[in-house]
């Protein structure tokens, strides 16, 4: 994974612990979640704090090397597009067959041939039924990743039902575009690390 130096704080990271921003033809500083606008890229960590402080200090300009502007909500800004971006790729997910959903649909998945590659558990989903989840993975020996930063309400959005709290993912793009998402995203909304495994979600359930 390629690295980048943020501007804030001058570390230099892998790439899905960062976003990207670029200035506008107008000097406007906007995200670019997914790396692809033309012009120079500034980097800077995902969490809404060092965005502030990008922000609040004038770091993108110094950066630039040019005066640019930088709205005061560009943290909460870039956290919806990365919302959006996830949310999209999860309805392609579901579009080409590759998203399971529900608690029982998701066991029988782990317990099959070919076990997902992504769980993805609802933020505000109760603990129970993700603990069950995470025990039979790690019974299981898998090495499936578990995303918990979107909330049902996001997930319900994404896969067109209410109520959304457990869902799985085959291997292939769309699961590690998703990972690596979820990686920014868990800056923004975890005071403490990113995404683990299941056999960790599950040591830290017990």
């Amino acid at each position: 994974m390629r690295e980048r130096r943020d501007i804030v704080s001058g570390e230099v990271m892998p790439e899905n612990r960062l976003i990207r921003f670029v200035a506008g033809p107008d000097g406007r500083v906007v995200p670019d979640v997914a790396a692809k606008l033309p012009g120079r890229g500034l980097w800077v960590e995902a969490s809404a704090a060092a965005i502030a402080k990008a922000v609040e200090k004038k770091l993108f300009s110094r950066a630039a090397k040019s005066q640019v502007t930088a709205a005061a909500d560009l943290a909460e800004r870039a956290e919806k597009m990365l919302v959006a971006r996830m949310v999209g790729d999860l309805g392609l997910a579901r579009r080409s067959g590759a998203l399971v959903l529900g608690f029982d649909n998701v066991l029988r998945e782990l317990e099959g041939p070919k076990p997902p590659r992504l769980l993805i558990e609802a933020k505000d989903g109760a603990r129970d039924g993700k603990r069950k989840l995470y025990a039979a993975a790690h019974r299981l020996e898998l090495d499936c990743v578990v995303i918990e930063g979107l909330t049902s309400a996001e997930l319900g959005l994404a896969l067109g039902r209410e109520n959304v709290i457990h869902a799985a993912i085959q291997p292939g793009g769309l699961s590690e575009r998703l990972i690596f998402d979820a990686e920014r995203l868990a800056g923004f909304r975890e005071a403490e690390p990113r995404h683990r495994n299941a056999r960790d979600r599950n040591e830290r359930a017990s």
